[in-house]
């Protein structure tokens, strides 16, 4: 798990991925947390908890890889599940590994996402082997490119996906 200032960023795992392909009530029990009704964010889809549970199925060297739970740990109601965020994959040979997030929209605009991004790339590079945390948004995603910057990624590079931008992270020298 990774712990950032207010949050918890919790490993997906076979289990809690059926739940939360089987709905609320079942991914609050699996997480011990609140599930709000806007739940959950965009681009977190039946087909995405499949493609993950998938990487798994591939072997126990993809956990902690992948989709991971954020989870506010206090405020008005304790724990709640506030985003999901993760990895897209392990670190590819070059020392690259791709982050990924999303907040659910009544939890937006309090720094969350960029309290996700920082515990995300500092975990990354926890991992001697990762020299660069890379990341994918849209042109028109003002918001997600202002948490990119505000965590020190810069703009480098058109994504090969059509309409896509990339920003990058390197290690610390």
């Amino acid at each position: 798990m990774i712990q950032t200032v207010r949050l918890e960023i919790v490993p997906a795992t076979p289990a809690l991925v059926h739940a939360a392909l089987e709905g609320h009530t079942a991914l609050a029990t699996g997480l011990g947390a609140a599930v709000p009704s806007s739940w959950p964010p965009e681009y977190l889809d039946a087909d995405s908890l499949n493609f993950t549970l998938a990487r798994f199925a591939e072997g126990d060297d993809q956990m902690g890889w992948w989709l991971h739970f954020v989870v506010l740990r206090s405020g008005p109601a304790p724990r709640t599940l506030i985003g999901s965020a993760g990895f897209c994959g392990r670190p590819t040979p070059d020392g690259s590994v791709e982050i990924g997030y999303g907040i659910v929209s009544d939890h937006r605009r309090q720094g969350f996402a960029t309290e996700v991004v920082r515990g995300l790339v500092a975990h990354a590079f926890s991992y001697p082997s990762v020299r660069r945390v890379i990341a994918h948004t849209l042109p028109e995603l003002t918001p997600s490119i202002g948490v990119l910057e505000k965590c020190g990624f810069e703009l480098v590079a058109e994504s090969p996906t059509p309409g896509v931008i990339r920003f990058a992270l390197d290690r610390a020298a």
